[in-house]
């Protein structure tokens, strides 16, 4: 279920991404009576699309201390999965609305911009469930997220060769994540009643006193996956009713000791300042600020723009939902899914943040490649082939630093600090995505 909640945070970005040349060919080209295709305007569709989808990303990060404590979880959660379901609507329904270039260019830039309001708020709020549950939930979840565009590049290709019309086969596309959308909204519902999720979710957890047969109603915790209560050994056990309690300890006259939860034991223990957390987690903040700036300063807004050379039939319609969407997300998914096996170099290291930092090279690399329009640079990687293989690199990497620094931040704080060291690295996270967005523009035009 994390798995498909991870899934359902990156739909909408990714959805509308790998649709870009269905957006570029309606408000790019107007079929005339003869056939042709004659170009009228320049919206630089890709450039907007990628900045208005991470702007709101680091807007509602940096809302998050006003807003998650004055709204419940369920209402962000479930609220803002209903609000993506009901814009994706909307833009399957325009498929098939007639609309001037400017005004549907406007409302494409207003659903992307609300669409992907409610889905920081959406992966804000699962970013802080997630952490209540063991480690290995969190990169579930994440591969989860790398699995995301994927699954938006498979559903193109298939809208593509569906042999329908372009509007039967944009409706079917877009209706797909309407599909993927409730099917997350009903995994959300459905994780509280499960037994296992209970144990680390629960927000409130009732301590048995054996002593006095009295039963304590504490407020609980829960930090870096663990359960509240797990003080001195003692384990945590489920009372018949499917609550968590922890179990008393026989003391040396018969009698049993009922434990207090782990805050009432730590009272005394405050959590760090956000500046005494960014001082240990700084150069993870750094390294997630950056691997995105490079990933989002190129794709999509350059890649999609590389034309193929072959002359194969039907290829050039294939070419970029397989060799920039498909290509990029497998392997941005398996870069993910690698750190749970593989996680080098070790957080100590000083060789991660300069494998970070060479990354740059891949911004280069990719504009030599066979982008059109050009007006500056010559082509230098003509080939599919080469443009394939450094998409391979590109994506491999920024999914796997991008996973490792995620994952070691809070490794670096106290565990009462962990959950500070999460919403600074999800605040860096959305630093690097707007940076990268709007370093696009003066790169693309540099071509």
């Amino acid at each position: 279920m994390f798995f498909i909640l991870g899934l359902g945070t990156l739909l909408p970005w990714n959805f509308f991404m790998t649709a870009s040349l269905y957006f570029q060919r309606r408000l790019e080209t107007n079929e005339s009576s003869n056939g042709t295709e004659v170009v009228r305007k320049e919206y630089y569709f890709n450039n907007w699309m990628t900045l208005l989808s991470q702007l709101p990303l680091l807007l509602f990060t940096l809302l998050n201390s006003f807003l998650y404590p004055r709204i419940s979880e369920a209402i962000r959660i479930a609220g803002s999965l209903v609000f993506i379901l009901l814009l994706f609507i909307l833009t399957a329904v325009l498929v098939k609305v007639p609309m001037e270039e400017d005004c549907f260019f406007s409302v494409t830039m207003a659903t992307i911009w609300f669409i992907n309001s409610f889905g920081a708020v959406l992966q804000g709020s699962l970013f802080g469930l997630v952490g209540m549950l063991p480690q290995k939930y969190s990169s579930i979840f994440m591969s989860g997220q790398g699995l995301a565009g994927t699954f938006a590049a498979i559903a193109m290709i298939i809208a593509i060769g569906s042999k329908t019309d372009h509007e039967t086969a944009a409706l079917g596309y877009f209706i797909t994540p309407c599909v993927g959308t409730l099917l997350t909204l009903f995994s959300y519902l459905v994780l509280p009643r499960l037994g296992f999720a209970q144990y680390y979710l629960k927000k409130s957890s009732t301590y048995e006193a054996d002593t006095t047969d009295e039963l304590l109603k504490e407020s609980s915790m829960v930090e870096n996956g663990k359960l509240a209560g797990h003080v001195n050994g003692s384990a945590i056990g489920n009372s018949a009713k499917g609550s968590s309690v922890a179990e008393a300890e026989p003391r040396s006259d018969g009698t049993k000791q009922a434990f207090l939860p782990l805050e009432q034991v730590e009272r005394g223990q405050a959590k760090a300042s956000v500046i005494e957390v960014f001082k240990k987690i700084w150069v993870m903040a750094f390294c997630v600020t950056f691997v995105f700036t490079v990933t989002l300063s190129v794709f999509p807004a350059i890649t999609v723009d590389v034309k193929t050379t072959s002359e194969r039939e039907n290829w050039e319609s294939y070419f970029i939902s397989v060799c920039c969407f498909l290509i990029f997300n497998i392997n941005d998914w398996l870069g993910r899914t690698i750190t749970t096996k593989i996680r080098w170099p070790s957080k100590e290291s000083r060789l991660f943040p300069v494998l970070v930092i060479s990354r740059v090279v891949f911004i280069p690399l990719l504009m030599f490649c066979n982008v059109q329009s050009r007006n500056y640079l010559p082509v230098l990687f003509e080939h599919d082939a080469a443009f394939s293989v450094i998409m391979v690199f590109f994506s491999l990497s920024s999914g796997y630093f991008v996973c490792l620094s995620m994952s070691y931040a809070p490794q670096l704080v106290e565990p009462k600090d962990a959950e500070t060291a999460g919403a600074l690295m999800t605040f860096f996270l959305a630093l690097g995505l707007s940076i990268g967005a709007a370093l696009s523009f003066p790169l693309r035009k540099l071509i």
